[in-house]
């Protein structure tokens, strides 16, 4: 029997399996195709995406092909900005750029190649779910194994896993097997996706306000104009994407007819030679699984929430999904906690997720408005709002984890903790590792703590220009003790922090909020 079976082997699927390949347990992931899909999907990663690779050892090969950039413009109906999520210039505390954009392709096969490197992971393509039975100790996977050489009939096979971990996608074959139904969150808009090759600089119409350290190129722009709301976003090397809504009545087929996108893509390309990649329409949702975990099977990325990409946080949220079970699963197996914490799953990660899409789904509303007389009243209210923030990045969606393993009440519980460059251009995981950390302001608060050594850190050792220090003095803590996947379990004392978490491995009691 095998530790973790993970159904779909797109972006969320692999980076599971590297996550927990990398910590020891013996994976198996199925995939029903037989080779990538060819064309690009997502296109947005954030920083915490970009630690996450650390902790898989997988950054090195993904960085190369991927391109840092600027943040989010979005532009009102009298083409005047009204929302800069600006990073240029702004501190990076997490140790990389806040986005990031890549060519899917590319991004899933760096992601696969890391198998042979991060233990025990067995891919098996042409490998279709079936079904699954579940039993005190394990579930049974049946799926069916397609014969590339297409002579033979289908072969059913089975396998047995402790856990199930369901990457499957939007239309999740497991989620509708478990009788999961999703939660709507009452948004839903027709767009054109395009992707294309441009040899050259994109040509935007004229934008009033442009900040002055905004560069377009580097920006995902969102003209919010009620003639056709339509959004440009940058990519790696000559990639570029468009989105535009459909208008009422507006018919999805003829909308992808090579002629209607060449017409809506040329208008921002005036003479740049530039190749149409793909043209597709989606119906942008905001939906949430009413259970991500049923037994010992959990749903996680689009199988467990979609969300509108208005902030391109849908691969995000799946990637910190799977980042949360996989220290929890591997917490179980190598250090014998109760499997228990696993009830901290949806906990943790269902109003996360909410709360983003909350946001996206708001955004949506005011960017997808076809009205120009309401468009012109929320272009008046966006830029009063934004004239009272000192300025605001994507980052600052990302709400705190509020419940589950954590210990509420305490001064930052919850949040992300930083990562600082440190003196010899290293950052704070590298020095580290990827575990539990426990960072203390001063020698005597690291008494009684009970981490290993290696795993407890004195601030004012540390080579980061004081950050660390800096961080604790903030938050008046004399010490904070960090999770495997980088969130904050809690600030206070040392040994109160340690033996907190170790109650709640062994689920001997529950921190009460």
């Amino acid at each position: 029997m095998i530790d973790v079976a993970i159904i779909g082997c797109g972006p969320v699927g692999a980076m599971a399996a590297n996550l927990l390949g990398k910590q020891g347990l013996s994976v198996v992931v199925l995939e029903k195709e037989t080779e990538h899909y060819p064309l690009p999907r997502a296109v947005h990663l954030d920083h915490e995406m970009m630690r996450l690779f650390q902790s898989a050892g997988v950054i090195d090969r993904l960085l190369p092909d991927m391109v840092a950039t600027d943040g989010h413009l979005h532009v009102g109906a009298d083409h005047g900005v009204i929302r800069y999520m600006g990073t240029v210039g702004k501190p990076k505390p997490f140790g990389w750029s806040n986005d990031y954009f890549f060519y899917q392709p590319e991004f899933e096969t760096h992601l696969r190649d890391a198998f042979a490197e991060n233990g025990d992971i067995k891919l098996l393509l042409g490998a279709e779910f079936s079904s699954l039975e579940q039993h005190d100790s394990h579930v049974r996977v049946r799926y069916f194994l397609n014969d590339t050489k297409m002579h033979l009939e289908r072969t059913e096979m089975h396998l047995d896993a402790r856990w199930v971990i369901a990457t499957d996608g939007s239309r999740s074959p497991v989620r509708k097997a478990l009788n999961v139904k999703l939660d709507d969150l009452d948004f839903e808009e027709p767009w054109l996706v395009v992707d294309a090759e441009v040899e050259g600089a994109v040509t935007f119409p004229p934008i009033s306000g442009v900040p002055a350290d905004a560069d377009l190129q580097r920006l995902s722009v969102m003209m919010c104009d009620p003639t056709r709301p339509a959004t440009v976003v940058p990519g790696r090397r000559n990639h570029r994407r468009w989105e535009f809504m459909l208008l009422p009545g507006e018919d999805d087929a003829v909308m992808m007819q090579p002629d209607n996108v060449a017409a809506l893509v040329g208008a921002w390309m005036k003479d740049v030679p530039h190749k149409i990649v793909r043209a597709a329409t989606y119906r942008f949702h905001g939906l949430v699984a009413e259970k991500w975990q049923v037994g010992r099977v959990f749903l996680a990325g689009d199988a467990a929430h979609q969300t509108p990409p208005f902030f391109g946080q849908g691969m995000c949220h799946g990637l910190r999904d799977v980042a949360n079970l996989a220290w929890k699963m591997a917490a179980i197996v190598n250090d014998g906690a109760d499997e228990a914490i696993l009830g901290t799953y949806q906990p943790e990660r269902d109003p996360h997720v909410r709360g983003v899409i909350g946001a996206a789904v708001a955004a949506g509303r005011y960017i997808c408005e076809l009205d120009p007389a309401k468009a012109a009243a929320r272009d008046a209210a966006i830029r009063e709002q934004a004239a009272q923030k000192a300025g605001e990045t994507a980052a600052d969606l990302i709400p705190a984890i509020s419940t589950g393993f954590v210990v509420p009440g305490t001064a930052a519980a919850g949040l992300r903790f930083v990562q600082p460059i440190l003196s010899d251009g290293r950052k704070l995981d590298d020095l580290t590792g990827q575990g539990w950390r426990l960072f203390v302001a001063e020698p005597r608060a690291r008494e009684g703590g009970g981490l290993s050594p290696g795993s407890t850190f004195v601030a004012t050792d540390l080579p980061d220009g004081g950050a660390v220090a800096a961080w604790l003095d903030l938050h008046a803590a004399d010490a904070v003790l960090v999770r495997p996947d980088h969130y904050v379990f809690g600030t206070g004392n040392a040994a109160d922090l340690i033996a907190a978490r170790d109650m709640l491995l062994k689920n001997k009691q529950e921190i009460a909020a």
